[in-house]
């Protein structure tokens, strides 16, 4: 259903596309009634008086789930309340976060290498396994900012303030910020200056934030 909404509202599931497809498809000569059954979710790219004037077609809003379908169809296209409420629980929100981790990991399977290389060879001259540590670092943090937007940020969408998903997707990178101040007090990978640390503590957000953007599309959300 939610990718229904995303197409509707894109413009991709709307009423001229609709329209082009009945027509396209000779509908009319295929099936003897005048009765299109359409995602309630597609609502808000479909013009029913619209699709009916160009193409004959009378549309009808079936419930959000597909899983529904065949109760609706038996109550003589009669959705009950339930049928037109949508949730988005943490258990739906954990099926899509497969999706986001492979969609973010696509890049960061090139961008982990250079930064790790990068971030060793810059400590080469403080010794192997200080320039380990260094680049190690830097994977870690790199991979916390996925974590941060492609996992977090969807996991705990409804008590993350803001309506903004960047601005979400910001304040679980700066969570986890605290967190890896924390965890590395003292301990920070030696030589590491101020401004490499910091550079990383403003990395991590912005990265956060960015992915969490991505989650516009799978939810009822926005």
């Amino acid at each position: 259903g939610i990718n229904v909404w995303c197409a509707a509202g894109k413009g991709t599931f709307g009423t001229q596309e609709l329209v082009g497809r009945i027509l396209a498809s000779a509908l009319a000569r295929v099936v003897h009634h005048r009765e299109l059954i359409l995602p309630q979710l597609s609502a808000p790219g479909v013009a029913a008086h619209l699709v009916q004037k160009h193409s004959g077609f009378k549309v009808t809003y079936g419930p959000i789930r597909a899983e529904d379908i065949p109760q609706f169809l038996d109550a003589g296209l009669k959705a009950t309340k339930q049928m037109r409420l949508t949730s988005f629980t943490i258990r739906e929100r954990a099926i899509l976060l497969p999706v986001e981790i492979v969609e973010a990991m696509q890049a960061g399977i090139v961008v982990l290498p250079v930064l790790f290389l990068l971030a060793f060879w810059g400590r080469w001259g403080g010794g192997t396994g200080n320039a380990l540590l260094h680049g190690l670092f830097s994977v870690w943090v790199l991979l916390l900012a996925v974590a941060a937007g492609a996992v977090f940020t969807p996991a705990l969408l409804p008590w993350l303030p803001g309506r903004a998903f960047s601005m979400q997707g910001l304040l679980a990178g700066l969570l986890l910020d605290v967190f890896v101040l924390v965890l590395h007090a003292g301990g920070l990978p030696a030589g590491a200056g101020k401004a490499e640390i910091l550079a990383w503590l403003l990395l991590l957000p912005a990265v956060s934030a960015y992915l969490a953007m991505h989650f516009t599309g799978c939810t009822p959300y926005t």
